[in-house]
């Protein structure tokens, strides 16, 4: 499966945006984590089917009501890198 990391500009920490993300990693089944970037932004790493990802990505763009989101960038994750077996917030 592979693995995607997204980071998202704009207004996103300090609205619930982590939450958020984990309630829809997990109803999507992607394992990963979330985290807040000292510029500001968030930094998601999820592992998962593509077609889940691509919905992930889908609803960073939109984010919780609270945010809101400038842009999201996507990369791909080596294989490698060691993610937690759920979905966890740091």
């Amino acid at each position: 499966m592979p693995t995607s990391r997204f980071v998202v500009h704009g207004r996103v920490q300090g609205v619930g945006f982590r939450w958020f993300v984990r309630r829809q990693a997990e109803r999507l089944g992607l394992a990963g984590l979330a985290r807040n970037l000292r510029d500001g932004c968030v930094e998601v790493i999820a592992d998962g089917p593509v077609g889940a990802l691509v919905e992930l990505e889908r609803a960073l763009e939109r984010g919780p009501a609270a945010a809101h989101v400038e842009r999201v960038e996507k990369s791909d994750v080596p294989h490698e890198v060691v993610l937690p077996k759920r979905f966890d917030i740091s």
